[in-house]
């Protein structure tokens, strides 16, 4: 759902009118390729905004018989993309960019849409830069930043505190300043999407490469503390 409305123009709910199938189309194994015509319920996302009723093309999951599911009077849920100079028509923002309605899966895309479009929105994170470790003043005290690169050049950074007798605590910041109250991001959130799902699994060997052997493996350490508390990412999209 964040893959698909969280960067997608257009979102709407429409009801299918009418479903013509193409001929001779070449789609997936499994597959038909159909030329919708469907109504606008509401609008999510536009823009630009669209008419009342629309047209797209999509491919549809067929039975064994080469059969598709119904289609007519269909609720549908679409995350698409304008076409130039036809305002009527869009294009389905991926193969799956059709989903059967449900008040659930509107809410979701709608929470996602309103995360992404958010005046302090976390940006698309992309990889790790560089990243420092210092020991502190007392044994077993110590400090690891690690800045992260992003799309539109937004700092982010991580920053992980260990003291002595004390578990690891660890933050995520969205600007230049790391709040000292700041802490990790709300699972399912916008911020630990970028995160769990588009970070390396381990420190990049570029980042801790002008540092020391032992706060390199410190910063190692760290980082993979991170990574572990953020969880595994059940995104399912290429």
């Amino acid at each position: 759902m964040a893959d698909l409305f969280g960067s997608a123009p257009i979102a709407l709910r429409a009801r299918i009118t009418d479903a013509t199938r193409v001929k001779d189309a070449v789609v997936p194994a499994g597959t038909a390729r159909f030329y919708i015509t469907a109504d606008v319920i509401s609008l999510i996302r536009a823009p630009a905004g669209v008419p009342p009723r629309i047209t797209y093309l999509v491919d549809i999951p067929v039975d064994s018989r080469g059969r598709p599911p119904r289609l007519k009077k269909t609720e549908v849920l679409l995350a698409a993309l304008p076409v130039a100079g036809r305002p009527g028509e869009i294009q389905l923002a991926a193969r799956d960019a059709q989903l059967l309605w449900t008040a659930p899966l509107e809410a979701q895309a709608r929470a996602v849409i309103a995360a992404v479009v958010a005046r302090d929105a976390a940006p698309v994170v992309t990889g790790v830069g560089s990243a420092f470790h210092v020991a502190g003043s007392i044994p077993g005290e110590s400090e690891t930043q690690v800045f992260l690169t992003t799309t539109n050049g937004a700092p982010v950074s991580l920053s992980i505190l260990r003291r002595p007798g004390e578990a690891p605590r660890w933050a995520l910041a969205l600007g230049e300043i790391v709040d000292e109250a700041a802490g990790p991001p709300g699972r399912d959130t916008l911020a630990w999407y970028r995160l769990a799902c588009f970070l390396p699994r381990t420190m990049p060997d570029a980042a801790i490469a002008e540092l020391a052997p032992a706060d390199a493996a410190v910063a190692r350490e760290d980082y993979a503390f991170v990574i572990a508390e953020l969880g595994v990412c059940a995104r399912s999209r290429a």
